[in-house]
């Protein structure tokens, strides 16, 4: 090895010794005489002293170190002077008295300083993304993301899971997002497709007897991009077989439990809570409420259902919802303040945001005249309103008034102070919809993917064809403190009911066979009952750094445009690669 010891790891006991150290100048101090070098890696920080007294010569060479010029330095370990320690680093306690450098290779001056306290735009760091990861906080992030990974394999494994890959160049299966598609060079005009997850081959898995799978899986899919999303992301995928929910919600919480006590030394209580959709939308508005407080929604459809406030009537009438949130102590917000908020709704689809001061045992407004006494009276007790309190009221379709009303909800926590930041809050929310119904198309499609279970009590509804919404599936979302972490599903291992499945969505006997043919085919074979999950590795992340976007925990994340300014990918290829492909770009 070039060096003895890691910039990390000298301390007082190692007084004395000769060591060797490698790594980058963090920074250089010229102290009259004496100049300290202080040497850095992926391990630490050691302060270097540099005597001309004791080697003019030496001392003469490292005047000419710079930032992150790589060297190698040998010296002898002595205790700092005391008043000179410094107890922010480990090895704060010591420095290195050189008697030998050599520069293994100087650097360029970079484009922004090697350090965490500093204002850089995030293309630079993803432009110079080799000198943003030398940053202490980018190697501490990605080495524990390492160190979660191997708390995960080490519990997959105490559970007997066995980790198995699944093939990355796969067959493109159309449903949800768009694939990410490699043409084929042997077989002409034919593609593969980069998987969207190992759904199908972990299922197939299961028809193969394996029982208990995991992988650390790599996931692409060509979307429109946004902080917690990118086009390649790594999952915690897993699969069980002969299970219920119960039996995968056991599983799921015990790798939390284990993950967070050994990533950050988070005890995490189990089991956790539980809540079904339909209740998840009635009091938050949303499938992964934030429960870290209140501020819960309330549904005033029916309390206004006869006033005569024009605007809530032609709502009504057209199926619409009026969906009401008591603002505590915020009965004083000003015209400006109540502006703002009207803005910030209408980024969702609402096209308003009324609101009612509470004052007096009743409520006031620019519009209560359109209200009885009687009305207003249910809608301030519905809303739990008290003196000094505002209620805002967004009246539009149900989709479109829960998204307003769900996002002014966390608006208003934050700016409440509401949040409790250091609370991680777990939620189970189960029995989503089988389907959702594709306006656009016309046509039903699954809620999560086509292969997720019907509830068994909803079968018959599923068979009649009819009030589709009304089938609730056997799906689970586990969300922390707002954010959708992971999901999973009870499968269909059921052929008939599989088909039956596809025939709902609009996909019928030819197309099933074409794009899930082996799925089916399988089934044939007696697959056993299962069930599955996949944690985002990458939100999960940001838990544990404390960070806000997964870019801080990827090593080398792509922009909102799917685009990596290092490399330059993706990128145009010569014509040679284009023609050996058989493919021709067509001009915009």
């Amino acid at each position: 090895m070039l060096r003895t010891h890691t910039c990390g790891e000298l301390n007082a006991d190692c007084a004395g010794k000769t060591v060797t150290l490698c790594g980058w100048v963090h920074g250089r101090r010229d102290h009259g005489n004496l100049i300290f070098i202080d040497v850095r890696d992926g391990y630490g920080i050691t302060q270097v002293v540099f005597n001309p007294q004791s080697n003019a010569k030496l001392h003469a060479q490292a005047e000419s170190l710079r930032s992150e010029f790589v060297v190698r330095v040998t010296g002898t370990v002595e205790r700092r002077p005391t008043g000179t320690e410094n107890p922010k680093i480990s090895t704060g306690s010591i420095e290195v008295h050189a008697k030998a450098l050599e520069v293994l290779n100087p650097s360029a001056t970079p484009p922004f300083e090697i350090d965490d306290n500093i204002a850089v735009t995030e293309e630079s760091r993803l432009k110079y993304r080799y000198l943003d990861l030398r940053r202490p906080q980018m190697q501490r992030n990605l080495r524990l993301r390492h160190k979660v990974c191997k708390l995960a394999r080490d519990y997959f494994d105490e559970n007997n899971f066995v980790e198995i890959e699944t093939p990355i160049l796969t067959k493109s299966t159309p449903e949800g997002a768009r694939d990410y598609l490699v043409p084929s060079r042997v077989n002409v005009g034919m593609f593969y497709a980069l998987p969207q997850s190992p759904q199908l081959f972990k299922q197939i898995l299961m028809v193969s007897s394996f029982d208990r799978y995991f992988q650390i899986a790599k996931c692409f899919r060509d979307e429109d991009l946004r902080a917690d999303r990118q086009p390649e992301f790594t999952q915690f995928d897993l699969e069980m077989s002969f299970v219920t929910e119960e039996d995968i919600y056991a599983i799921c919480e015990g790798l939390m439990k284990r993950l967070f006590k050994g990533a950050i030394g988070v005890d995490l209580k189990t089991p956790f809570p539980r809540m079904k959709y339909a209740e998840a939308m009635a009091r938050f508005g949303c499938d992964k409420p934030d429960i870290r407080f209140g501020l819960e929604l309330c549904d005033l459809t029916e309390i206004v259902r006869n006033c005569k406030f024009k605007i809530f009537q032609e709502v009504l009438a057209k199926g619409g919802r009026v969906i009401g949130i008591n603002a505590p102590s915020c009965g004083g917000y000003s015209r400006g303040q109540i502006d703002e908020l009207i803005e910030f709704v209408k980024e969702y689809g609402a096209k308003g945001l009324a609101n009612f001061r509470a004052e007096g045992g009743s409520l006031v407004s620019q519009i209560d005249k359109f209200f009885s006494a009687e009305e207003l009276d249910a809608i301030r007790k519905a809303a739990s309103s008290k003196d000094g309190d505002m209620i805002f009221i967004v009246a539009d379709a149900k989709k479109v008034a829960y998204d307003a009303m769900a996002a002014l909800r966390r608006l208003l926590g934050k700016r409440l102070n509401l949040i409790d930041e250091k609370v991680f809050s777990f939620l189970w929310v189960t029995d989503f919809p089988l389907f959702q119904y594709n306006e656009e198309e016309k046509r039903w499609e699954s809620e999560h993917h086509p292969f997720t279970s019907v509830h068994p009590d909803d079968i018959k509804i599923l068979e009649s064809g009819r009030d589709l919404d009304k089938v609730r599936s056997r799906s689970y979302d586990l969300v922390i403190n707002g954010t959708e972490i992971g999901s999973g599903s009870i499968r269909i291992h059921d052929r008939s009911l599989q088909e039956l499945i596809f025939r709902t969505i609009g996909i019928d006997e030819e197309q099933a066979r074409l794009r899930f043919g082996f799925l089916l085919d399988a089934f044939r074979y007696g697959a056993p009952p299962h069930g599955g999950f996949a944690f985002g590795l990458d939100r999960l992340m940001t838990f544990y750094v404390g960070c806000d976007s997964i870019r801080d925990v990827i090593a080398f994340p792509k922009t909102q445009k799917a685009f990596c300014p290092m490399t330059g990918a993706p990128s145009p290829v010569d014509t040679k690669q284009l023609n050996e492909l058989n493919i021709k770009i067509k001009k915009a």
